[in-house]
């Protein structure tokens, strides 16, 4: 089982993120690319216009957002799970990023495409 675990220092409160990655109008708003889909444990999702599908497989506000989480390029059935941990860091957060279960070729490709789509993105959303 392939997996990444990634860790990055945010200059928001924890709570502003936990916003911006459950929440598919401010998501959008901080990716700017559409997404769809209700903030609730396990409602389906979507982002960046449906090549990402999924639910909210656990829900903590300001704390823990647990996701099974597919790219629709994915052979069909196929799920990895994403957990995002949010730590308070003075007026910041640490965000601990774990996903587990893709296909192992998308390894390379998914790591900066966090880094990327959501890290970079989310670096604006304090």
């Amino acid at each position: 089982m392939s997996s990444i675990h990634q860790e990055v220092t945010f200059n928001a409160a924890p709570a502003r993120l936990y916003q911006a990655l459950v929440d598919s109008k401010r998501f959008a708003e901080v990716t700017g690319v559409p997404a769809t889909g209700d903030s609730t444990e396990g409602a389906p999702f979507s982002a960046f216009g449906g090549h990402i599908t999924g639910r909210h497989v656990e829900l903590v506000p300001g704390k823990r957002v647990v996701q099974a989480w597919r790219a629709k390029t994915w052979p069909e059935g196929v799920y990895s799970v994403v957990r995002f941990e949010l730590q308070a860091e003075g007026s910041g957060t640490k965000l601990v990023f774990d996903h587990a279960g893709f296909p192992p070729d998308m390894k390379e490709h998914l790591a900066s495409g966090w880094q990327t789509n959501y890290w970079d993105k989310l670096s604006h959303a304090g």
